[in-house]
């Protein structure tokens, strides 16, 4: 089965077992719709089922079932949280997990190989994709509309358009 890290608890919150977790996923509302979480710690895994959700800033606050003070709570500092992928649902069209890009092989409209995906980060208005190539520097690809031509996470393979100015780096 695939697992996907979904977030990391960052601290612990109040007296009674709550923890500070950080959302990895576009949408932190999917915790509501899972049952647990595996906590991934230094000495091992645990399943978690969750309990409670609240929402803090940019952070959730949950409780979890057998966590019941701030002392059990502390365990689970740093903990990153992974839950099995199909328990997420289905993703709406053109719309793919990064862990599934990662390490796709990214070509140009007429076929050339560029690279291989290395990352995929944020930059708050777009997304970036992160090609590492071969005895060139990585090439740092915005993704804005018109750049992905195709996506096909069976074959493991990205057609894009490079945008004008960032082709020979």
């Amino acid at each position: 089965m695939d697992y996907l890290e979904v977030g990391k608890i960052i601290n612990t919150h109040g007296l009674h077992g709550e923890v500070k977790v950080t959302s990895w996923t576009d949408f932190p509302q999917d915790f509501e719709n899972l049952e647990y979480v595996i906590a991934k710690r230094r000495f091992g895994e645990e399943r978690l089922g969750i309990k409670n959700i609240k929402y803090q800033k940019n952070n959730l606050i949950i409780k979890f079932d057998g966590i019941d003070t701030i002392e059990q709570a502390e365990l689970y500092k740093n903990a990153v949280l992974t839950v099995p992928k199909d328990a997420l649902g289905e993703l709406p069209e053109n719309v793919y997990y990064i862990a599934d890009l990662i390490d796709c092989t990214v070509f140009d409209a007429d076929g050339g190989k560029i690279g291989i995906l290395n990352d995929v980060f944020s930059t708050g208005s777009n997304d970036v994709y992160d090609i590492k190539r071969d005895g060139k520097k990585n090439l740092f690809v915005p993704i804005i509309d018109g750049v992905v031509k195709d996506v096909d996470i069976e074959n493991k393979k990205i057609v894009i358009n490079i945008p004008e100015g960032l082709e020979d780096d």
